[in-house]
């Protein structure tokens, strides 16, 4: 069973939405998740605008609950996509070896590669921002299911 990890920094925008959007995208033979690299929104539900754009294309992210990346998960995942470069490298600095950081790339990296674009925080860019970053992350996660399927 493949197992995929999403990390933003609170997982309460960013990496919920990539989480939902990815399963609703693979079968029932992956596994994917999501974190933070931050300690803010352990247990929390997602961001109401999160859960509201999942809402509207769909998805229902309501029942997920933020926690903090950890080095364990390198052992538990079989790939790890951070949405930005400050994360990244955030986990990264948590990688042990180099099988870890084999593990660890940009989402975006998927639809751009090596260009290393960042999926923009939307928490204070308003209700255009979750829609841009919902449409960002769909198209990545497509990209994603159609590498592993």
């Amino acid at each position: 069973m493949t197992k995929i990890l999403m990390v933003c920094l609170g997982n309460i925008c960013r990496s919920p939405l990539a989480e939902g959007i990815l399963r609703e995208k693979l079968s029932d033979d992956f596994i994917v998740d999501s974190a933070g690299t931050s300690n803010y929104h352990i247990g929390a539900t997602p961001d109401i605008r999160s859960v509201a754009i999942a809402k509207t294309n769909g998805l229902d992210i309501s029942n997920l609950q933020g926690r903090q990346f950890k080095v364990e998960d390198f052992d538990a995942f079989d790939f790890i996509y951070a949405m930005d470069d400050s994360n990244f490298k955030n986990v990264i600095k948590l990688a042990r070896n180099d099988e870890d950081i084999a593990k660890v790339s940009m989402i975006l990296n998927e639809v751009y590669p090596n260009e290393n674009y960042s999926v923009p925080d939307p928490y204070y860019g308003g209700e255009d921002g979750f829609k841009n970053v919902y449409n960002m992350l769909d198209e990545a996660c497509t990209a994603i299911a159609n590498k592993l399927v």
